[in-house]
């Protein structure tokens, strides 16, 4: 098929982790979001990074964005998913971390400002339902991990 003046945006693959703690709590990371303009409440994640891969890339951004150092064998897939296939070949591939423990040190880019905070998975659930969580990636691995784990989060 042949499409005129049609453009793909160059975005990387994303990773996003919902970590747990033993007394499932959700670790959760407010951050300003520069492409909205606003102050977001989410689920740590980031982009690929060159050379690392999903997995290791997983674990780096869940470091690095709350001080959770993790494991490859701890990390349970939640799916993958894609937000704008017809601009876009990015893909967001999703994990849960069962036992999360800050057991390692904060380490924000430069340029980021990171808030952690911990919610029981039930008031996770409740602030996606308001609106509070409301980022395409955090929503839909919040609720795949609702619909994977119902006692977790209370349903």
């Amino acid at each position: 098929m042949i499409m005129d003046d049609y453009y793909l945006a160059p975005l990387g693959d994303v990773v996003m982790i919902l970590a747990l703690t033993p007394a499932h709590e959700v670790v959760l990371v407010r951050q300003y979001k520069h492409g909205l303009g606003q102050i977001l409440l989410d689920l740590p994640g980031g982009l690929e990074q060159p050379g690392k891969g999903i997995i290791q890339s997983a674990l780096n951004e869940l470091e690095e964005e709350t001080g959770v150092k993790a494991e490859a064998d701890q990390l349970i897939s939640l799916g993958k998913i894609t937000v704008n296939p017809t601009k876009t070949r990015q893909i967001t591939y999703g994990f849960i971390v069962f036992n999360a423990t800050f057991n390692s040190v904060q380490k924000p880019d430069p340029a980021e400002e990171i808030e952690v905070i911990t919610l029981p998975a039930k008031e996770v659930l409740q602030k996606v339902k308001d609106g509070d969580i409301w980022t395409t990636d955090s929503v839909n691995f919040i609720l795949k991990a609702a619909l994977q784990y119902p006692d977790i989060f209370g349903l």
